[in-house]
């Protein structure tokens, strides 16, 4: 393969939606995909098969999920605009809002959708700021001494998201906190949403503890309908991305292989997280090579990687586990080739879903 490209392996997608149904169908919950994670919209007749909605951030997510999954979304924004607010509303079933003053300002303009509000429980094990949303300073949602004693009529929900690929011991000690500060608003709700971060199709997460979990808040709160939007757990392990070597260059004894993707430009949560991505055929040390973007960007390069050859350019460094969160975050920084969009189907067929070039770099500067 020639060029570099993301492939998603349907079958172990496929893998992943049945556990999701499953679970969803024992804990009587409702699992929906947040698009922050993975918005590949060719892959969504495979998604209607499992699940029936999506959660959106952003006018383009609401519509993307109307128009081409082809159901209204759970949306969430930090900040709701004028301009967008109508689009959003009518591509929307559920619309959270992050403030009170957000809440008084657009409320009366959601016609037709369910209203609630996002809270803050003060209580996050997520340890990289960057991705914890209850660190101090916050600007997400309203924690417990802000909200009245009795909420808006037309709230029916509440949201809440303090994890991130987590596993269900920590939502179990998080909900603790959540029912501590918030069970008293719950007899005026009709619905919560624990939001994402719910890493259901990890190997080593209890799936049973989170059944048991579930069960267990509905027996307290039967009224309460239970949502949950993890976006990684969907995509978690279903597919890499394929780079090749271009060069091979080495300064004070360091070897690097220059590769004809980018870190910075298509793994950028390698950097942000940050986490070293495991890589086929090698193992992550201290001895080996560097593996390097092809931007101009200094800091473009992770390190280091022994494998059991000396690399020759031309040949696959295969990075795993690159299809959620990357395939959305990507950039066009520095106009490197864009890797492309592959699907390997469950009957062996390979089906290119997309390729970029000059012109998507170009119309985005247009």
């Amino acid at each position: 393969m020639a060029t570099p490209i993301y492939i998603i392996e349907e079958t172990k997608l496929r893998r992943n939606l049945q556990l999701i149904a499953d679970v969803a169908a024992k804990a009587d919950i409702e699992v929906i995909l947040a698009f922050k994670a993975f918005a590949l919209w060719k892959t969504f007749p495979i998604f209607r098969e499992y699940i029936s909605s999506t959660t959106a951030s952003s006018l383009s997510e609401a519509r993307l999920a109307y128009e081409e999954f082809g159901a209204p979304a759970h949306t969430y924004s930090p900040a709701y605009t004028d301009e967008e607010f109508d689009q959003i509303a009518r591509c929307s079933s559920h619309l959270t809002f992050n403030s009170l003053s957000q809440y008084e300002r657009f409320h009366q303009r959601a016609h037709g959708v369910s209203l609630g509000l996002r809270i803050n429980p003060e209580y996050s094990e997520v340890e990289t700021l960057l991705y914890n949303p209850c660190a101090p300073g916050t600007r997400f949602g309203l924690t417990a001494d802000r909200l009245p004693e009795q909420l808006p009529s037309d709230i029916s929900g509440f949201h809440c998201h303090c994890h991130c690929e987590s596993g269900a011991d920590v939502f179990q000690r998080s909900l603790a906190h959540i029912e501590e500060k918030f069970s008293k608003w719950f007899p005026q709700l009709k619905w919560i949403n624990f939001g994402g971060g719910h890493l259901m199709t990890r190997k080593d997460y209890d799936v049973e503890l989170l059944v048991s979990l579930m069960q267990g808040f509905h027996q307290r709160y039967p009224w309460l309908k239970v949502i949950l939007e993890p976006g990684s757990a969907f995509a978690w392990q279903t597919g890499p991305l394929v780079s090749h070597v271009v060069d091979i260059v080495e300064d004070h004894g360091i070897k690097t292989a220059i590769l004809d993707v980018s870190f910075t430009c298509h793994m950028p949560d390698c950097l942000e997280m940050p986490y070293y991505p495991e890589v086929r055929g090698a193992v992550h040390g201290e001895e080996g090579y560097r593996l390097g973007g092809n931007s101009c960007l200094s800091g473009d390069f992770m390190g280091y990687w022994r494998f059991d050859h000396e690399l020759e350019v031309g040949e696959e460094v295969i990075f795993e586990d690159m299809i959620h969160y990357t395939t959305v975050k990507t950039t066009m920084f520095n106009g490197i080739t864009h890797p492309a969009l592959g699907m390997l189907h469950q009957d062996g067929k390979f089906e290119i879903l997309r390729e970029f070039g000059y012109d998507d770099y170009k119309n985005r500067m247009d």
